[in-house]
């Protein structure tokens, strides 16, 4: 039997779910930071029921990620959903506010990891570490990168890779080019 992708909409709910389940909330906890019913959000999960933009706002704050996360799931050809995701057609994760642009290069995030594009500018620094209980490897495709793992620091470049599992990490990019990375997280994070 063959598997049938899913729509732009089904993989809008699971990504939500995914995304709910990463932050450690229940359905009951979600629905009473954005106001609304266990029922709307779980049919939204279940892709029975369609978010406004409105909603898809507020998702986005409470989850913390942007709304183009959410309803960024490009117009993708029937037999490609689920399975490529174009270089064109790549979501924006997160914020760019630290010199940091990061994009989805899985086609969503209802796998076991998450893939990611990631672009440090040049003289830009992570201002606070973090510690994420994820397992995490990166790999240089350009430029330099530094980091701290722990308390261990490193600089990476072209085909270094690295590993960060459930370590306080903080990255900076000191250099005067930019630095591309894809990263492989486990459990997905955004």
């Amino acid at each position: 039997m063959l598997h049938k992708p899913p729509s732009d909409l089904e993989t809008l709910g699971a990504d939500i779910r995914a995304l709910r389940k990463s932050r450690d909330l229940t359905l009951v906890e979600m629905a009473e930071r954005l106001g609304r019913s266990v029922g709307w959000l779980s049919q939204v999960e279940r892709d029975k029921s369609e978010p406004t933009i409105s909603d898809l706002r507020q998702i986005g704050e409470v989850l913390g990620v942007p709304m183009s996360m959410l309803f960024g799931h490009a117009s993708v050809p029937a037999g490609e959903q689920g399975y490529v995701v174009r270089a064109g057609a790549r979501r924006p994760m997160g914020g760019s506010t630290e010199g940091l642009v990061e994009e989805l290069l899985s086609p969503d995030l209802t796998d076991d990891f998450e893939m990611v594009h990631s672009t440090f500018q040049p003289q830009s620094e992570m201002q606070v570490p973090a510690n994420r209980p994820t397992q995490e490897v990166g790999y240089i495709i350009s430029g330099r990168l530094d980091l701290r793992i722990g308390d261990r620091s490193f600089s990476v470049g072209p085909g270094d890779s690295f590993r960060i599992r459930g370590e306080e990490y903080q990255w900076s990019n000191p250099h005067d080019a930019p630095c591309v990375a894809i990263w492989v997280i486990a459990p997905p994070v955004y």
